[in-house]
């Protein structure tokens, strides 16, 4: 398989966008370890293009990216449900696991949530604590929280945090 790389600079930092011929495979912070192999590309697939608009005020530019994350049957079930969490919404990991039909399984659907390889695309920053607490995210919180304010998504969960995100620049 011939995978391409894009970069694009956000308020959050430099994010790379790994695509194949016909859909992304990752959607990664500046640090991740991309796969091997890479031919660089210019907004592959329109990814990169649907990204800045995403980050310049369009919420829906990103929703109908094609994607193919490489996971498990059940992995692949949690990042599925996570698509059709709307923008400006959370859920929490108890409610994303009783909507797959295994209200038992809210680690498991953690552990899914949080080996995502699409970050933002496949939306996995709209998952919280049951007690309405920001929890993991792959990126950090800040970023977490910076993602759902610019969803809209109005915060209750503790003191906001007021620094300034240049450090992920």
């Amino acid at each position: 398989m011939r995978l391409r790389l894009d970069r694009v600079e956000s308020p959050l930092g430099t994010i790379f966008i790994v695509a194949g011929e016909s859909c992304v495979h990752a959607v990664a912070f500046e640090g991740a370890s991309p796969p091997a192999q890479l031919e660089p590309a210019a907004d592959p697939l329109g990814a990169s293009s649907r990204l800045r608009a995403y980050f310049a005020g369009d919420l829906q530019a990103i929703e109908d990216i094609p994607v193919d994350p490489q996971g498990t049957a059940f992995q692949r079930s949690v990042w599925n449900a996570l698509r059709r969490i709307r923008v400006g919404t959370t859920t929490t990991y108890g409610q994303l696991a009783a909507s797959l039909g295994k209200p038992s399984a809210t680690r498991a659907v953690g552990m899914a949530n949080g080996s995502n390889p699409i970050a933002i695309v496949i939306p996995c920053h709209r998952v919280i604590g049951a007690n309405r607490t920001l929890t993991g995210y792959g990126g950090g919180l800040d970023r977490k929280r910076w993602l759902l304010e610019h969803e809209g998504v109005r915060l209750p969960f503790g003191a906001r945090d007021s620094r300034s995100f240049t450090a992920f620049r």
